[in-house]
């Protein structure tokens, strides 16, 4: 080939270029084998242009905590506050949601080297958009002291968090003035013991008037609960009701929202079959949340070849060179 060819070579392409490349990869292959294949890619792994989005919701379903925990931890650093989406499945505690929280809220300036070059990345508050939280273990009072940090989100979902209710969707509702997507769905055995859920859906449509699709399946709520919803959040174009059977919704009544796609209440089934489905958008499937007592060694088949945090760690580092001391490498978790 001509040195004067056309083509450009593929480790002389810029950061962000890469990162469009490698956001295509599973995690496994961008953490393990990426790294090993030159220099610039390898920087380009550790720095924040594969990380602006980061989607371990289908890894992190089957983790222990602490490895959840770690790898969060070693990814939003990575992201530099330029993060953009975050989706991950069963965040373990209170301590884990800060940390997220504190990392994008942090300004200070990080320093890169890549192919020879300073690169100076300004961290911002305001860059996270999409933030999925389903099965997390968040209470309402660190939702309350975080949730300020998070005012640039237009889409949560906080599905199947048992231990967050009203105060936390009105924490959110008052701070993250631009949100338009907000999916808070249960399975119906986790709100038996509740006698009303009616302060989530109150907080809503107390706070969110520009909603425009919300999914609150299975939810513990009322008639008139729904019909503060509808009458606060004129923007509303979808309300996913299914498997919310104490709401009765007289027709004429929701005639008079011409722009609105009503799904649900009512059903054929007796049982909670309508919210055997995540969302009307997404994939997160009922089946995904697992008894206690879950077959072991099927467990095992599904995940034998993927790798553990340990491994990640060893194979990330191993063998990999880098004669820049003043490139930003996160601790080892």
């Amino acid at each position: 080939m001509e040195e004067d060819s056309e083509f450009r070579r593929w480790d002389e392409l810029i950061p962000d270029a890469l990162g469009l490349i490698f956001r295509n990869l599973t995690l496994q292959e961008t953490l393990t084998v990426i790294p090993r294949v030159c220099k610039s890619w390898g920087r380009a792994v550790y720095g924040p242009y594969c990380w602006q989005e980061i989607d371990i919701a289908e890894w992190s379903k089957f983790r222990p905590p602490e490895t959840i925990t770690r790898m969060l931890q070693m990814l939003v650093i990575r992201s530099s506050g330029s993060l953009r989406k975050l989706c991950v499945a069963g965040l373990p505690n209170d301590q884990t949601f800060s940390f997220i929280a504190d990392q994008l809220f942090s300004s200070q300036p990080r320093v890169y080297f890549l192919n020879e070059k300073i690169i100076i990345l300004v961290a911002s508050a305001k860059s996270l958009r999409t933030l999925q939280l389903p099965r997390s273990e968040i209470s309402d009072s660190i939702v309350e002291q975080v949730a300020a940090r998070l005012s640039s989100i237009t889409f949560l979902d906080v599905s199947y968090c048992k231990t967050i209710g009203g105060p936390a969707l009105e924490a959110f509702g008052k701070h993250c003035r631009h949100l338009r997507k907000l999916q808070r769905c249960m399975y119906g055995w986790e709100v038996l013991d509740k006698v009303s859920q009616d302060d989530e859906a109150l907080a809503i449509a107390a706070t969110m008037p520009k909603l425009k699709h919300l999914e609150i399946l299975c939810l513990h709520v009322s008639t008139e609960a729904v019909h503060q919803i509808l009458l606060n959040c004129p923007e509303l174009q979808l309300l996913d009701v299914r498997g919310c059977y104490s709401v009765k919704l007289d027709e004429k009544f929701v005639k008079k929202f011409s722009g609105l796609k009503l799904v649900g209440p009512g059903s054929d089934n007796a049982g909670w079959d309508d919210c055997s489905n995540y969302s009307v958008s997404s994939g997160y499937l009922a089946w995904d949340v697992m008894d206690d007592d879950f077959d072991e060694e099927m467990l095992d088949e599904a995940w034998e070849d993927d790798l553990s945090m340990e491994d990640v760690e060893m194979r990330f580092y191993d063998g990999f060179y880098l004669d820049n001391g003043g490139f930003d490498w996160p601790l080892s978790p």
